[in-house]
């Protein structure tokens, strides 16, 4: 891991300088990610997609590398701003003190940070209203379940993945009252976020006390929990990505956070001159957050699930019912 990482920061620091005659009169993008990994079938990729179909879109490429920990962040950041890059986007909360101090140092490089915020006239933060997608999650969770005992797995105990355990539960809850919904949390580092096998570990606890719908929200590490309920027979629920084909017929549904949306906008409003810096909060309304239903899993969601998660969803929409989101309660009211 070191090797890799040590590799990873080498590169960036021996990038050349765009000279690119047909790049020159372009704006220059970077995707910086976490430790998550750019291919984690989750948060990362969804970034990475967003990038992708931007260069299709556009003809025009970006610059991406991966940090494997806080202190390599910040220089990376700071070595891409003094690349000459005009726009860098960084996936993860944990970029946002870094993107806060590398933002002050460059006012003329525009900085972009999912999943947190960073202050700075040259900076945009892009939220999720994560509770109103994990809260659709929780109705099909809680009408698909016959034990009625339902599992959440995070990769750490912050306020954003209790906001996803939060939604959850108040989804579970208003289906059935007496649903019970057990948290269980990967670990307390970085690496929290890459530990396939304690996500396995956890899963397989979860359903050895009869849970059978499990909701993992851990990056890499949920898709040791995602195997599991596959081994297991039971039903899971993605994250972030649409992860309903990883295991077709287990995988009862996902809950989708628009980070490719989020990075594609970004760049593009870059390109055309229409950037501007602020929090945006982004949740149903917005199209940010949402649940999957498609070939891979129709056959699990019967009509009434469907039905059901559409009502909620619309009266969500309408403000007939307001999700609590646990970051702003500092609590869950379930």
């Amino acid at each position: 891991m070191k090797l890799r990482s040590s590799l990873l920061f080498s590169a960036l620091v021996l990038m050349p300088a765009f000279s690119s005659t047909a790049f020159a009169d372009q704006p220059k993008y970077a995707l910086v990610y976490d430790a998550g990994g750019k291919f984690d079938r989750s948060f990362n990729q969804s970034a990475y997609e967003g990038a992708e179909r931007f260069k299709k879109d556009t003809k025009i490429s970006y610059v991406d590398v991966q940090v494997m920990s806080n202190a390599q962040g910040e220089q990376v950041l700071r070595n891409l701003a003094r690349k000459g890059i005009n726009l860098i986007a960084a996936i993860g909360f944990t970029h946002a003190q870094q993107v806060q101090t590398v933002a002050k140092e460059f006012p003329n490089t525009k900085f972009v940070i999912v999943d947190g915020t960073a202050a700075g006239a040259n900076v945009s933060s892009v939220l999720f209203k994560e509770q109103e997608g994990s809260y659709l999650v929780g109705v099909a969770a809680a009408l698909a379940s016959k034990t009625k005992k339902l599992g959440f797995i995070g990769g750490i105990d912050i306020p954003l993945i209790r906001a996803f355990a939060c939604g959850y539960t108040q989804g579970a809850k208003a289906v059935d009252a007496k649903a019970e919904v057990t948290q269980n949390i990967v670990g307390t580092t970085a690496t929290a976020w890459n530990d396939p096998a304690k996500g396995s570990e956890l899963a397989r606890a979860q359903m050895e006390r009869g849970i059978d719908v499990i909701f993992a929200a851990a990056g890499g590490s949920g898709m040791g929990a995602l195997q599991a309920v596959k081994e297991k027979g039971k039903m899971a629920i993605g994250v972030d990505s649409n992860q309903n084909y990883l295991f077709p017929g287990v995988m009862l549904t996902s809950m989708v956070k628009r980070v490719d949306n989020a990075i594609y906008d970004s760049f593009m409003q870059m390109k055309n001159g229409t950037w501007k810096a602020g929090v945006s909060n982004l949740g149903l309304k917005e199209g940010g957050v949402d649940w999957a239903l498609d070939k891979d899993n129709r056959s699990l969601i019967t009509p009434e699930i469907e039905k059901r998660v559409n009502s909620a969803k619309q009266d969500i929409l309408n403000g007939k019912v307001k999700v609590v989101d646990y970051r702003e309660a500092s609590r869950c009211p379930l």
